[in-house]
């Protein structure tokens, strides 16, 4: 290709341990194996904003750069179908591919008397002060919306009153959860995987359309439990607005080569990450629609107006 990057870097906009960090370590290093790049790629963690800043710094500071990827998510679109980003919309940089998507789940503490996701929904009926959700993501954002959706369909007459406590990331969510400082946890499955396997938290739903292969199939979906509740948020990558096309060709092709390797199955199959694959203008136009699909469940619950 006429393209060719020296140092490459990809940004996880929030600290080690989340999503954003997961995408950006494990594409890495799937790159590098393959032969794709030359080199490691280094990973920045940029975390402040649910990922405005590191929104801003490439828009801003960046908007040229060839050498570099971020990772988002639909907590990205859900920022920018908000208005969160400070004057930034999704046109302003170029959208690379997916790379799967990750269910939401719902889960509590290993210890926690809570078997089932009606059972939890019935505290939540019965006195919605009485459980806290706590997601990686900001108020009105994507873990919050996940549930809030959930509730919606479990028959929670005003969502408004479920309550959810935000933290900067899903691992930091978790490590309240364990703390005993909240009831639940809204995450995607793939941040939750070592401590489902250390045992320290307990899977009550996946909010996926049927049972997922491999690790977490032993986990029931939301609607076996007779609550019709779906929430995928997808894994990909946006890259400066002012990328030259070659260098753009250059991401959206070794990203969907990436995709399609065995290596690359072997990671989603590994973390629960479930499949989903557009490149280039399918993704430009799949998150076009994410977007506007939020802005209309923020407006319902009077986040925008």
């Amino acid at each position: 290709m006429a393209f060719d990057p020296g140092a490459t870097e990809c940004i996880a906009p929030a600290n080690p341990g989340g999503g954003w960090d997961f995408t950006c370590r494990q594409v890495g290093k799937t790159l590098q194996d393959l032969g794709l790049i030359s080199g490691t790629m280094q990973v920045t963690n940029l975390t402040g904003g649910s990922g405005g800043v590191a929104f801003a710094q490439i828009t801003n500071k960046r908007n040229e750069d060839n050498n570099v990827i971020v990772a988002a998510s639909s907590a990205t679109a859900t920022r920018l179908a908000q208005g969160a980003f400070p004057g930034g919309n999704m046109d302003q940089v170029r959208w690379i591919g997916s790379v799967g998507a990750d269910y939401g789940i719902i889960a509590v503490a290993a210890d926690s008397s809570v078997e089932t996701l009606p059972q939890l929904i019935d505290q939540v009926k019965a006195d919605p002060s009485s459980v806290a959700f706590a997601g990686g993501s900001a108020v009105g954002g994507w873990d919050h919306l996940k549930v809030l959706s959930m509730a919606k369909k479990a028959g929670v007459e005003d969502v408004r009153t479920v309550k959810y406590v935000a933290f900067e990331g899903g691992g930091e969510a978790i490590t309240q959860l364990l703390a005993g400082s909240v009831q639940a946890f809204t995450g995607d499955a793939s941040e939750a995987k070592g401590f489902v396997d250390s045992g320290d938290i307990k899977v009550l739903a996946v909010l996926a359309p049927e049972r997922m292969e491999g690790d977490f199939a032993g986990f029931p979906t939301a609607k076996e439990q007779g609550i019709d509740a779906v929430g995928a948020n997808w894994r990909g990558f946006y890259a400066p607005g002012g990328m030259t096309d070659d260098a753009y060709q250059y991401w959206t092709q070794n990203l969907k080569t990436l995709y399609d390797s065995l290596e690359w199955k072997q990671v989603m199959e590994t973390n629960g990450i479930a499949p989903l694959d557009l490149s280039g203008e399918a993704f430009q136009q799949f998150v076009a629609s994410s977007v506007e699909e939020i802005q209309t469940l923020s407006r319902e619950i009077g986040l925008i107006k």
